[in-house]
């Protein structure tokens, strides 16, 4: 079999399932964005010191190829997803939430506005938290044009913002004086 070498040279890339779309179409947005989420949360983790963090960050990472693989397929081969046990559910998102819980007992919130770079963890994870905001706006403005089926997505990426915030604080007050920036 040949290599797909070139194949996006003319401005186009491939949905999952075959159909080719231009790179600049809605869903390439989102899902790239949610590539580049994934990517920012890479470099949080190698940055992190709580191990806590670091594997929160991990199975999150998992779940955004899930959350990619729902984006970039149209909405009438949403059903094909299934069968690979690639849809973000309702207990993907409570997962999420039950971690903010958790963090949130790890660590004193702030009641003010925060300025991000008290350390170098800290903030990277907030500037993916920056990056998953812009993806929940790709992702609503794919639900608003009717491009996808499951409002568990967006649901997932609302969480996950709230998540980051959470463990950007947890890493801050985890630090060493010698960390803080």
């Amino acid at each position: 079999m040949k290599p797909n070498i070139g194949a996006g040279d003319k401005g186009t890339t491939a949905l999952l399932f075959g159909r080719r779309v231009s790179k600049a179409d809605a869903q390439p947005e989102a899902y790239g964005t949610v590539d580049e989420l994934t990517s920012t949360l890479g470099l949080a983790k190698a940055l992190c010191q709580q191990q806590y963090t670091r594997e929160v960050i991990e199975s999150i990472q998992k779940d955004l190829g899930i959350v990619a693989a729902e984006l970039a397929t149209e909405p009438e081969r949403h059903e094909d997803l299934k069968s690979h046990g690639w849809l973000v559910t309702d207990q993907m998102v409570k997962r999420l939430e039950d971690i903010i819980v958790d963090v949130e007992h790890r660590v004193i919130m702030p009641t003010t506005f925060v300025i991000p770079g008290a350390t170098s963890a800290g903030a990277a994870i907030d500037m993916a938290r920056a990056v998953d905001r812009r993806a929940e706006r790709r992702v609503v403005s794919l639900s608003v044009a009717g491009q996808l089926p499951n409002d568990r997505v967006a649901a997932y990426l609302n969480r996950l913002s709230d998540v980051l915030f959470a463990l950007s604080r947890y890493e801050e007050a985890s630090a060493s004086e010698r960390d803080r920036r």
